[in-house]
């Protein structure tokens, strides 16, 4: 990829309004990441925004600077060493900023996460389970949170870690974990879609989550309470169609709720390395598809044209409450191309709002 299309392929992920279903859109759409580019002020304005603003060029070149000087890089959701598992997501994040030794995210991988407050014995099994798992070939990936995720890293110093963090790499969190964070840029991957700089805030934990999950061939749930981040994770990988293990726990305990849960709903009882090496070691001599770098054909269709005459029913189509974009369609007896031309545009305004299960709604 030439540098400046490098640079706009990020500075469009960056841009506000713009998530990786519209990321993905663009790009199938336009071809490459500039074209995309110069096409989305004409979008915004079609869908009622007066001035739309990409990302400034002068301060994602900045951002890339800095990373390449603290050694660390972008992965680009088009290039052939972007991880498989998260290029398998429908849609992947658009581009990670990597931190320490990316050759670690080719690795087969499991993740182990759980509890902050977690136990001493959900502690010690965290850390025995990924020691041995790393022993047995398998790269751990955690949140790098206290509790379980913390054990689970720091058994796998040696083997091969990823933390996944919810801001940017360059930021420690919590702050306790300054030395793990250092031992692990060292020795392992500090992974994160966030901006360099940027503080980890509550709506970033989802997405830091999904990442978990996808980079990962099954997830081990140690301790979690039943409204929890880690079973959040859980979802993430039930949806990908990833593997889920849990650790049994007393009912007395509350640390113990969420686990016996996903084991009610089918998860593998984990009691050792073993219950989850027997799951994974049939499947782990298959590969994801990797993306072949390059841009797919834009449409030949003018859906402009088409959006031009559908564009008021969309309108009054959408409400407050989220619908199926496939039901909107389906309502409207609109071609989808047109249908998804007007919501991009609307999308692009910040008019419409994506919600999980490919909703939308007015904002």
């Amino acid at each position: 990829m030439k540098d400046s299309e490098h640079l706009a392929w990020l500075r469009l992920a960056r841009t506000e309004n713009i998530g990786p279903v519209t990321f993905a859109h663009l790009i199938a759409r336009f071809g490459t990441a500039e074209a995309a580019l110069d096409a989305v002020p004409g979008l915004a304005a079609r869908g009622g925004k007066r001035q739309f603003i990409a990302a400034p060029e002068a301060g994602i070149a900045r951002e890339m600077a800095a990373l390449e000087k603290m050694g660390g890089r972008f992965l680009l959701s088009c290039e052939t060493d972007y991880p498989h598992g998260l290029a398998a997501l429908d849609p992947p994040p658009p581009a990670i900023a990597v931190l320490g030794h990316p050759h670690l995210l080719r690795s087969e991988m499991v993740a182990i996460v759980g509890a902050r407050n977690a136990s001493a014995l959900g502690r010690r099994l965290a850390f025995l389970l990924a020691r041995a798992l790393g022993e047995a070939g398998l790269a751990i990936a955690s949140g790098l949170a206290r509790g379980i995720d913390s054990a689970a890293h720091e058994a796998a110093l040696d083997t091969g870690t990823v933390a996944v963090v919810a801001g940017g790499v360059d930021i420690v969190y919590p702050p306790e974990n300054q030395a793990l964070y250092d031992a692990i840029r060292e020795r392992g991957v500090i992974v994160s879609e966030m901006r360099l700089g940027e503080a980890p805030q509550a709506r970033h934990f989802s997405r830091r989550n999904r990442l978990i999950s996808g980079l990962s061939r099954g997830i081990v749930v140690v301790e979690a309470a039943e409204r929890s981040g880690s079973l959040i994770t859980a979802t993430y990988t039930l949806e990908q169609g990833r593997e889920i293990f849990a650790v049994p726990g007393s009912p007395l305990d509350p640390r113990a709720r969420g686990c016996n849960r996903l084991l009610r709903d089918g998860a593998t009882l984990t009691e050792s390395a073993q219950d989850v090496l027997a799951v994974l070691r049939p499947m782990l001599g298959a590969n994801f598809n990797e993306p072949d770098g390059s841009a797919p054909d834009a449409p030949a269709t003018n859906w402009e044209t088409e959006a031009d005459r559908v564009r008021a029913r969309v309108a009054e189509a959408l409400g407050p409450a989220p619908i199926a974009v496939d039901e909107l369609i389906r309502q409207l007896g609109a071609p989808a191309g047109a249908v998804l031309t007007v919501l991009l545009e609307l999308e692009l305004a910040g008019r419409c709002a994506r919600h999980p299960g490919n909703r939308v709604s007015w904002t």
